[in-house]
């Protein structure tokens, strides 16, 4: 095949969900609901723990951190998806792609290394509770945020670096709904060879390591419960695990989905299909897992949302 270089390449092509005409208005109509929920649903969550002080502690200081990554993530996808079914113009340019393949690598590294940091302070709550408010205190919780954040800049700005060394053939249609950087490298005619390499890499680094350190903090809090003598402290301790025990299962377990989907099926509608519930319906959910299975934030919301009435 014919070779172009990169920096000819003004566009590339989405492919998308469904290329049936009759599915698009009801492709468009179910995904501009689901951003909305999305959007509207981690905002409450942002605003319940900024407004109610019984919500000012680490675990819901990482908590609406993960609502603003969340909603970030599902911005820097779906607005473009919706522009892409409403227009039926499938076209993207060439920096709107790289700016999207360095968010959705960005945003989901946020989210694994805040699980993480969510993890470890239940482990600190549970397991040294007598020393928890000197350990969780607001500078560690800070630096821990500012690492989070640092290490997913940096590690997705890796990725993109090594993008203008690529060359692609003529064929520049992606195979899914945004640009996803796997597929991005199935279009290049050039050794990929440095970027598969990293891509695994920070794979390996990123997933595997957090998810592991995720497991031992539960392992020693699953220990901590059975020694407590008071049903009201397992209750207790169930109700604020429960909820972020959910979120790394949706979290993890969508993820997992997307990898095995893409590795073991050629058919890119499945494979946008599984990408469908990483990309959007978690982020959707998430901000319901924690208000219904948590008790502090279903009080903050309804003391938010029941304020107005009592002006």
């Amino acid at each position: 095949m014919e070779a172009e270089n990169q920096t000819g390449v003004l566009e590339f092509i989405l492919l998308g969900l469904s290329e049936d005409p009759e599915m698009q208005p009801i492709l468009f109509g179910l995904f501009l609901s689901m951003y909305l929920v999305t959007v509207l649903g981690n905002l409450l969550i942002i605003l319940a723990v900024s407004s109610d002080a019984h919500l000012h502690t680490p675990m819901y200081f990482f908590l609406s951190n993960l609502s603003l990554v969340d909603i970030c993530f599902s911005t820097s996808i779906v607005p473009k998806m919706l522009v892409n079914i409403h227009t039926e113009t499938k076209a993207i340019s060439y920096m709107d792609c790289l700016t999207q393949v360095y968010f959705s690598m960005f945003f989901p590294i946020l989210d694994t290394l805040l699980l993480t940091v969510m993890a470890y302070d239940r482990f600190v709550a549970i397991c040294h509770p007598l020393h928890y408010t000197s350990i969780m205190n607001p500078r560690l919780c800070g630096l821990l945020v500012f690492v989070t954040w640092f290490i997913g800049v940096m590690t997705s700005l890796l990725h993109i670096s090594l993008m203008p060394q690529l060359s692609f053939c003529k064929d520049l249609g992606i195979p899914h709904f945004f640009c996803e950087l796997t597929q991005i490298l199935k279009l290049a005619c050039s050794d990929i060879f440095l970027n598969s390499t990293l891509i695994y890499l920070m794979t390996s680094v990123l997933g595997v390591f957090p998810l592991v350190g995720i497991l031992f903090s539960y392992s020693q809090i699953a220990s901590s419960i059975r020694k407590m003598l008071s049903p009201e402290g397992k209750q207790k301790a169930f109700s604020t695990c429960g909820s972020h025990l959910s979120v790394v299962s949706l979290f993890y377990g969508t993820g997992v989905g997307v990898y095995f989907t893409s590795a073991v099926t050629g058919s890119f509608q499945k494979i946008s299909v599984a990408s469908v519930m990483y990309t959007v319906v978690t982020p959707m959910l998430n901000p319901f897992i924690y208000s219904l299975r948590n008790q502090d934030v279903k009080g903050a919301l309804r003391r938010r949302l029941s304020r107005p009435a009592c002006l």
